[in-house]
């Protein structure tokens, strides 16, 4: 064997795009046949739009926003955006991670490829983000038929949902890594619930006291909100910047977290 035949012999290094989008066709291959639960993941903000944005709507008339009323449907349905895409990246970074993580051994699976963990972190989190993007999409062509879209800044609300799944996606993979089993998912709905319920979803943040509402500022869907709310408002100041800054380091700091992870879950 000469010197050069174990470079030879070395799988190829696979581009970080061409990685990424394996990944994301393995995962699309794989709800071929599970796309009604794809498809009604998007139902349950809408659902909540009507019964409580309209339904509710009906007896609150508007709320001060920004100096400005707004009516209470119109109010609520970019909170119901921001959750589309938290449900959407949810689920795929939580459940059905830790069943691939643990029991279905799909990344030990990818890592005997030319793949590496920084590969895998980057393509799952890719794949929440097409699925919270979808989410949303859907949910904002609702919110465009039901006039609940005033705004031209509205054609930033789609961008800005993809950085509330990638907050949600790193903060959901980072969190998974460390469960050792599926009992640990009750402490994920014991956020998830009160997150959604809380986070200026249906009320404005100043009715909570200042503690309560310095700790709801803090969580990522609140700053989601704050964001599709003004973009499809049109009423946008600086929190929407911060908003965007947050989500972003959020997202980029949990992805860093998921990749050591892998390194020392799949690695060792």
């Amino acid at each position: 064997m000469t010197s050069t035949e174990p470079e030879t012999a070395r799988a190829r290094v696979m581009p970080p795009v061409e990685a990424m989008l394996r990944i994301l066709d393995r995962n699309t291959i794989a709800y071929r046949k599970a796309w009604p639960l794809f498809v009604t993941g998007f139902l349950e903000p809408v659902l909540y739009l009507f019964s409580i944005g309209i339904g509710v709507g009906k007896l609150v008339e508007s709320f001060d926003y920004h100096g400005q009323a707004v009516p209470y449907a119109a109010f609520v349905a970019p909170a119901m955006l921001a959750a589309s895409a938290t449900n959407g990246a949810l689920l795929d970074s939580t459940f059905n991670m830790f069943f691939k993580l643990k029991y279905d051994k799909v990344y030990d699976q990818m890592l005997a490829t030319p793949l590496t963990t920084s590969d895998v972190a980057r393509g799952e989190v890719a794949w929440c983000l097409a699925r919270g993007g979808t989410y949303s999409a859907a949910f904002l062509l609702v919110m465009l038929a039901m006039g609940y879209v005033t705004s031209w800044w509205a054609l930033l609300a789609l961008p800005a949902t993809l950085l509330i799944a990638l907050a949600t996606a790193a903060v959901g993979m980072s969190l998974t890594t460390y469960f050792t089993s599926w009992q640990d998912f009750e402490k994920v709905t014991l956020v998830q619930l009160p997150m959604f319920l809380f986070s200026a979803t249906f009320f404005p943040v100043e009715a909570y006291p200042a503690g309560v509402r310095w700790l709801v500022e803090l969580t990522p869907l609140y700053r989601g909100v704050v964001l599709c709310r003004e973009l499809t408002t049109g009423l946008v100041t600086w929190g929407s910047a911060f908003s965007v800054v947050y989500l972003l380091v959020v997202g980029l700091v949990g992805l860093g977290i998921v990749r050591r992870r892998f390194d020392s879950l799949l690695l060792t």
